[in-house]
């Protein structure tokens, strides 16, 4: 393993977080309280993953109103953009469920393994697939989704089959269906969520589920 830090929780965590559910919510640059308010929306229409992006400082207030309101109804809330060891370790001590990244770094996943946090990588290549694979991580988030295309995804099951891909990255109501298809476990939802109809509309492939 080179040194590498086996991980040992993501996979049952999203296994159990996702069966199911095929919908991820991406809430990322709202203030607080339309964060709670966007969570709890999606709550009620049955996505249950739900994930504050902190790439910068200034999103923390938002991540931690996440939590609290995920705190008082049990439900889980991830920090998505994790791109260092010390944002895993400010989030893990905010109470994150989960984390979040927009490719796969050896350091943040090892630190993320260390502290028995559940941690979503993203890959666009197939040797970063084969690396995330090489320490556990069964889920795996295909980034740019949009970009890459759904040809992407049935291509990289086929020498990857054991890889469960959420499609990231330009996913909205109108072409999740067609990364479901493709063979994505779940689609995550972000910048579309600007359109209040989104998670309506995106609530129908929970209900298919």
């Amino acid at each position: 393993m080179n040194g590498a830090t086996m991980d040992r929780h993501s996979t049952p965590f999203f296994d159990e977080l996702f069966t199911g559910r095929p919908v991820m919510a991406i809430l990322r640059g709202f203030p607080p309280a339309q964060t709670v308010a966007l969570c709890e929306r999606a709550w009620e229409v049955g996505i249950e993953a739900v994930e504050v992006p902190v790439q910068t400082a200034d999103a923390l207030p938002s991540l931690r109103a996440a939590l609290a309101a995920g705190r008082e109804r049990g439900r889980p809330v991830g920090a998505g953009t994790v791109v260092s060891p010390e944002q895993v370790r400010r989030v893990h001590e905010a109470g994150v469920a989960f984390t979040v990244a927009p490719g796969y770094d050896p350091q943040v996943a090892a630190e993320c393994a260390a502290l028995g946090l559940p941690h979503l990588p993203g890959v666009a290549t197939a040797s970063e697939i084969g690396q995330a694979l090489r320490t556990g991580h069964t889920w795996l988030k295909a980034f740019p989704a949009a970009q890459l295309g759904t040809n992407w995804i049935r291509a990289q099951l086929a020498p990857f089959p054991q890889v469960r891909f959420v499609a990231t990255g330009g996913v909205d109501a109108d072409n999740a269906g067609d990364f479901l298809a493709a063979g994505c476990r779940v689609v995550a939802v972000g910048s579309a969520l600007q359109d209040p109809r989104q998670l309506d509309l995106l609530a129908r492939l929970t209900a298919r589920n």
